[in-house]
């Protein structure tokens, strides 16, 4: 029986040879699809080169993190499928582009774009795999296991570290302070205490030292003159 499944055009531009059976077909054709990753840039700055990482090497950054930090995790966690949300979560980006974290007019209708390409990316693939892939998906953007809130630890971790080798990155960006950085990043302490204080230190030192800006303290109240 011949399918009606038309490949997206980028993985059209590399034909499958004659004869290749219609699942291991559309396997390649989304192996294929999903190596527009390396093109997408994010914001943080690589700590070995003068450039900005891309959402694959962001994505192989957090992999490596979940094998050898998993030990830190509050519950107990199955890394082999914290690993599979790592490795699947910013895929959509290829579609719906990278939101910076501190960009709050990109994060008003950042999760309604990427449930639109998380429709159309799993969508390639054998209906099998495309439920599969889409509810490992869906768990992680709810963090509702401990290996969805282990791998969201991991996605708030890895940049900060890139930001505190960097004396900076993008805690310069015009605006960020210190108060910022803590409430985005502190989805760390859902998972892990211990990479939660880390985390905190990292932050108040980028602090101490000049890197991020410290949030203005609020005024003093004032008592009417009697």
């Amino acid at each position: 029986m011949t399918s009606d499944h038309q490949p997206p055009a980028f993985a059209a531009s590399v034909p499958q040879p004659a004869g290749t059976p219609e699942r291991l077909r559309r396997q390649i054709e989304f192996i294929i699809e999903v190596d527009q990753l390396k093109e997408v840039l994010r914001r943080s700055p690589l700590l070995a080169a003068d450039r900005r990482e891309n959402d694959a090497e962001h994505s192989w950054h957090l992999a490596l993190m979940t094998l050898v930090l998993a030990e830190y995790a509050d519950e107990p966690v199955d890394p082999a499928r914290a690993l599979a949300m790592v490795v699947l979560h910013d895929l959509v980006e290829i579609y719906a582009g990278d939101t910076f974290l501190y960009d709050s007019a990109g994060a008003a209708d950042q999760e309604e774009r990427e449930r639109r390409a998380a429709d159309r990316l799993f969508a390639i693939l054998p209906d099998d795999q495309r439920d599969h892939f889409r509810a490992l998906w869906d768990e992680f953007e709810a963090r509702v296991s401990p290996e969805a809130r282990f791998a969201k630890a991991m996605d708030r971790l890895q940049p900060l570290l890139l930001n505190y080798g960097n004396r900076g990155g993008t805690w310069r960006t015009p605006g960020v302070t210190d108060a910022d950085v803590l409430a985005r990043k502190s989805v760390i302490g859902d998972s892990s205490a211990d990479l939660w204080d880390y985390a905190r230190t990292l932050i108040r030192t980028g602090t101490d030292n000049g890197w991020l800006p410290r949030a203005t303290p609020p005024a003093p109240p004032v008592h009417p003159v009697p």
